[in-house]
């Protein structure tokens, strides 16, 4: 049967529709259309990440279409893919030079990027072609400010206020430049101007909080950082700012209530939810910040930055294994992640393993050279391995590509210090001064270096040259204190110590050199009151606590001390020498409990301090629990076999209770080593010696010993039993007898009495 030619035509027509609609699908015009169109939607309702794929599958179609390439462009600067925004940025320029807005996007991401006489550049050209572009002003006077040029920033700022005096941005930059150009109160009043025209601007509120927070205007602060947060919930800036304020005021509850909000209010936006740990992971609290991460894990396993900041924090608490097998899974699903490799790494030489964590770094470095946390790292391990050239090579080229890592730098310095190498510290003081012209650090280098040379002139004229660049910090002041302190010019010192206070209220240095003033002239009472009066205008550092101890234990008056003690370790829980004095205040109360108990809470927060456990040892030891001293002393040798305190009193403990003599010989060897000019050590090695025969090695150092200490018992009653067995009557009678003379009721008082009756 045949159909109706209706049919047959509209059949046709339907198969001619779908071949039309087929040919229209491959048309790149059409459908760069399509994925223009659809990168669109994407990017109006913030998935980014699928916006800028919808772009490049535009851009694929037609490189030519400059909407999609600027699209793109903007995608990446909001994932923060600054490196790929300012390529594709770049070609939009090269494709159309007349786009100022392509240029002033350019010119701000070449800002960011510090690249400041670019950025200048490229905001002359565009007021070369639109003279009255407000944003190619603000561009030009951010680049001026960038160059150190504030009377052309500020000129600058002008001119596009005058432009636009409506506009709540300019004011909030114009502030913004004058903070920098130490132009205080103008910045307040341009602040507060950008509030006035928009009281929900939030980088005006936060920028007036912060100036307050700088200025320290605590009440002040607080009011335009809350109505920031009442202006965006969901942001974390003004978390962040509150949480700075309340950390500079001295309450950590409320940092931790604040912090908590925003873990709440942004439950998808992990710079909101990971405010919290990483806030206990910087301030030290490494116990909170474990069960924070711990948590977080939980709620967000697919968060690699949650899983990485974990791994990081078992590392730091010594759970290595756990670490490890984090660290294996992580590279399972990512192959080759850099953080998780240098964690790897950092487990190694955690285990004192630098041999086998240098090809671990050394293959993140092959893939990314420019990686400074490797070089850092790389250092250490060749440090490790006993090279210490290599080391200094690799912490150099950390600060080559990051000159604002510390560490790196403390690495330089402690080495030079340790090996005495004053060349190498003179040329690491150089290095900051050239990487921080503005900061004192170099100079005070410098004038350490020509302290060692006994140069007085040359560390006066350092220390001056740290003032000179710095005028408004306090370190260089609180460093000429202490060369006049050492000058016997106390007056003057007393005198730059205030100064020191009076620009930095904080200035732990300065306030300890007041205390040490007054606690060497023997007067507690005065050094007290001078803290106090600290402590009322700053009472939220712990050092002043600590400070205050100082001079309440100098009165003996322990009772106070400790309290002062207790609000050192409450404010700041990683103020170790706080948490280490607190425990031998207790326990020279005869609190044992409570001092091992203060050792154990800080031992939750940072596992592997090692002198801690040391302290738990010898508390443990003094009221005759051997057996949990040596567990303490093994722990602290679990995680650094040559620590010397550890390996001495161990060695000590084994040779007192019949343990075996020849771990207690090498144990003592150690201590030795690490601590050649202790007594102690040389004690232990001699009575390790005694009990291995070697009775002339033992003599032999004992009586080296008892030349720097010749009122010690123990030592002479040491000596005495090896003159006994080397069968010097006469030399062992005087140890003997000197040993009863000294401490009649000693604990070896009978063993020595029994020693001279069978002489």
């Amino acid at each position: 049967m045949r159909r109706p030619r209706t049919l047959e035509w509209i059949a046709l027509l339907l198969l001619t529709v779908a071949l039309l609609g087929a040919c229209a699908s491959k048309d790149p015009q059409v459908l760069k259309k399509k994925y223009y169109d659809s990168g669109m939607r994407y990017y109006d309702k913030g998935s980014y990440q699928e916006a800028a794929i919808q772009f490049a599958n535009a851009v694929q179609n037609d490189p030519g279409y400059v909407p999609a390439r600027y699209q793109l462009a903007q995608c990446y600067m909001k994932l923060k893919m600054f490196r790929a925004a300012y390529e594709e940025m770049g070609r939009v320029v090269a494709l159309q030079p007349d786009n100022l807005q392509a240029q002033l996007d350019l010119g701000n991401l070449l800002l960011g990027a510090r690249q400041y006489e670019e950025a200048k550049d490229r905001a002359q050209q565009i007021l070369e072609k639109d003279s009255k572009n407000i944003e190619g002003h603000i561009l030009l006077a951010n680049a001026e400010a960038g160059l150190q040029n504030p009377d052309e920033s500020l000129r600058e700022m002008t001119t596009a206020i005058q432009l636009a005096p409506g506009r709540t941005e300019s004011y909030t930059n114009m502030g913004r430049i004058q903070v920098d150009a130490k132009q205080s109160r103008e910045a307040e009043e341009s602040f507060q101007k950008a509030v006035a025209l928009d009281p929900k601007s939030l980088p005006a509120l936060l920028a007036l909080g912060n100036l307050y927070l700088q200025e320290r205007r605590w009440e002040e602060a607080e009011k335009p950082l809350r109505q920031a947060l009442d202006t965006a919930r969901n942001d974390p800036r003004p978390y962040s700012a509150l949480a700075d304020l309340y950390r500079l005021k001295g309450e950590p509850a409320r940092v931790e209530q604040i912090l908590a909000e925003a873990r709440k209010a942004m439950p998808k936006d992990p710079a909101g939810y990971r405010m919290l740990g990483d806030y206990y992971f910087t301030t030290g609290q490494l116990a909170k910040a474990t069960a924070e991460y711990t948590d977080l894990l939980k709620a967000y396993p697919k968060d690699l930055r949650v899983k990485k900041n974990y791994a990081q924090l078992l590392i730091y608490n010594g759970r290595a294994e756990e670490a490890s097998r984090l660290i294996e899974e992580i590279l399972a699903q990512e192959g080759k992640d850099e953080d998780a490799l240098d964690y790897r790494a950092q487990i190694l030489l955690l285990k004192g393993q630098g041999r086998e964590a240098i090809p671990v770094l050394q293959s993140i470095l092959k893939n990314d050279p420019d990686n400074a946390t490797a070089h850092f790292h790389l250092g250490q391990a060749y440090q490790q391995t006993g090279n210490l050239e290599l080391a200094e090579s690799e912490w150099r080229e950390d600060l080559r590509l990051s000159p604002s890592m510390t560490a790196a730098y403390e690495a330089l310095v402690s080495n030079a210090a340790r090996k005495g190498d004053y060349g190498l510290l003179e040329k690491s003081a150089a290095e900051i001064i050239k990487a921080y012209p503005a900061s004192p650090r170099g100079y005070i280098l410098q004038a350490m270096v020509q302290k060692s040379r006994n140069n007085t002139a040359g560390v006066e004229a350092a220390i001056q040259q740290a003032i000179a660049a710095a005028p408004r910090d306090a370190t260089g002041y609180t460093q000429l204190a202490n060369w006049r302190f050492s000058q016997g010019r106390l007056p003057e010192a007393v005198t730059l110590f205030e100064k020191a206070l009076q620009l930095d209220p904080d200035s732990g240095d300065a306030l300890l050199g007041l205390t040490g003033f007054y606690l060497k002239k023997n007067q507690p009472e005065q050094a007290i009151a001078r803290v106090n009066a600290q402590i009322a205008l700053s009472g939220h550092n712990s050092l002043f606590y600590l400070y205050r101890a100082a001079a309440e234990i100098q009165k003996k008056d322990m009772a106070a001390a400790q309290i002062s003690l207790d609000r050192a370790v409450a404010l700041d829980p990683g103020n170790l020498r706080a948490v280490i004095l607190l425990g031998q205040v207790l326990a020279s109360q005869g609190l044992q409990d409570r001092a091992i108990s203060v050792y154990q809470q800080s031992l939750q927060q940072d596992p592997r301090n090692l002198k801690l456990h040391v302290l738990v040892g010898q508390i443990e030891e003094s009221r005759g629990n051997w057996q949990k001293a040596q567990e303490a002393y093994q722990k602290a040798l679990a995680m650094q076999s040559d620590y010397p305190e550890a390996a001495g009193n161990l060695a000590a403990i084994m040779l007192d209770h019949g343990g075996d003599t020849d771990v207690a010989l090498s144990l003592a060897q150690t201590a030795r080593r690490g601590l050649q000019d202790s007594p102690e050590t040389a004690d232990t090695l001699a009575w390790a010696q005694y009990h291995k025969e070697a009775y002339a090695l033992a003599a032999d150092l004992l009586e080296e010993t008892i030349k720097k200490v010749p009122e010690n018992a123990l030592y002479h009653f040491h000596l005495g039993l090896a003159y006994v067995k080397l069968q010097n009557a006469a030399r062992a009678k005087e140890h003997l007898q000197k040993t009863l003379k000294l401490d009649p009721n000693g604990p070896h008082a009978q063993e020595a009495r029994q020693a001279l009756a069978q002489l």
